[in-house]
């Protein structure tokens, strides 16, 4: 990969996203919510997590397939479904999710990200994943889910742990509204990035076309988290299920015990997630909470990770740790925000050949024997 001699880590990449991106861009992307308090545990506990080398294992050959809920893809991490993902570049949905195909890696795409589900559908191949933020209306909710269904999402995402929005006190002084609009402010922000202004300018502003089927005068298409309904409660899970035939996850846990009530519930799979740090910032990190939660919820109930992976050391980190799948949101808006489709490739590239290098150290060949090896656990 050329990319490499300058660009060989995916903070290489996040330095150079935030050298194209305007400040408003930018700290929608990149901020979590009061102090960022929540955002940092999650990498503080990653960083704590010592896995255990080994030797005398002779030569290696890793294999990264993973099966997850019945599928195999080529690795065991994905694209986290992002918010307004086109708003950091324009098209970077399709982007991801074609680098995904071409990769076989999992995609999710989000309710509220600048490309509607049908946008998505010529690009997904079988990797879609859907992420719901539930409407109010529950016609409006069926409707969503058929028309993601249509469109090839075979996996549904229901996201848990937004009872309510958050504050984003960096987002808001950055300046950015929902629905974003551009003030004389934020245009000012964008005449100081024209690669992006001339690609924005080219494509349109980005707007959440997934909803503006059920805009009103009165409640016009936003931030559907913002709605009442946004916090599921069990009998709009059920619902759910009754809506949607395929698997059901549940994005945003960090409670063991809710982890078990979810299982108990049916629920295919758990996602430990703090919301990127976005939602509660006196909550723990990810990665604090899911080894206790895989204690709770027993070895092979499935579990997604995500919360400040920037390497294919941190998805090794996130398996030992419990981990079947890691998602992850910002890295590869990262990519696309610095070098456009390139960018994905070159995220895909960094997790693949460091995971490889990481299991290859362990002396292993398979992902989910890093399972609990922790050095301080086999010491």
């Amino acid at each position: 990969m050329e990319l490499d001699l300058s660009y060989p880590t995916i903070p290489d990449l996040r330095r150079r996203a935030k050298r194209r991106l305007p400040h408003f861009a930018w700290e929608y992307l990149d901020s979590g919510t009061g102090d960022d308090l929540a955002l940092r545990r999650s990498r503080q506990a990653l960083d704590e997590v010592i896995l255990a080398p080994a030797v005398l294992k002779g030569r290696t050959v890793p294999d990264l397939t993973t099966t997850f809920l019945g599928r195999t893809y080529a690795a065991p991490f994905g694209v986290s479904p992002v918010g307004m993902t086109g708003l950091f570049w324009p098209g970077a949905e399709v982007m991801l999710a074609q680098n995904a195909v071409k990769r076989n890696l999992p995609f999710g795409l989000s309710t509220v990200a600048a490309a509607s589900v049908e946008d998505l559908a010529p690009h997904i191949g079988d990797q879609g994943w859907f992420q719901l933020y539930p409407p109010r209306d529950m016609e409006h909710c069926a409707d969503l889910l058929k028309r993601a269904k249509d469109a090839g999402f075979h996996t549904l995402t229901l996201t848990v742990d937004v009872p309510g929005p958050s504050r984003r006190e960096r987002q808001r002084r950055g300046g950015l509204q929902t629905p974003p609009r551009i003030t004389p402010r934020l245009f000012m922000q964008s005449v100081l990035r024209p690669h992006w202004a001339m690609a924005v300018a080219k494509a349109g502003t980005p707007t959440v076309r997934g909803l503006a089927k059920y805009a009103s005068p009165h409640e016009p298409a936003r931030h559907v988290g913002l709605a009442p309904h946004a916090a599921p409660d069990p009998e709009l899970l059920k619902r759910l299920r009754d809506m949607w035939e395929g698997p059901i996850v549940a994005k945003g846990v960090l409670v063991p015990s809710e982890a078990v009530m979810l299982r108990d519930l049916g629920v295919d799979a758990v996602w430990v997630s703090n919301h990127g740090g976005r939602q509660f910032d006196g909550g723990p990190g990810s990665a604090v909470a899911l080894p206790l939660i895989r204690k709770a919820v027993g070895p092979d109930y499935p579990l997604i990770y995500d919360g400040a992976t920037e390497s294919g050391l941190d998805v090794l980190r996130a398996i030992a740790l419990g981990a079947d799948m890691v998602m992850l949101g910002r890295a590869w808006l990262w990519g696309v925000a610095a070098f456009g489709a390139r960018g994905a490739e070159q995220v895909t590239h960094i997790l693949t050949e460091d995971m490889t290098s990481g299991l290859i150290q362990m002396g292993i060949t398979r992902p989910e024997e890093a399972r609990g090896r922790i050095w301080e656990k086999l010491i």
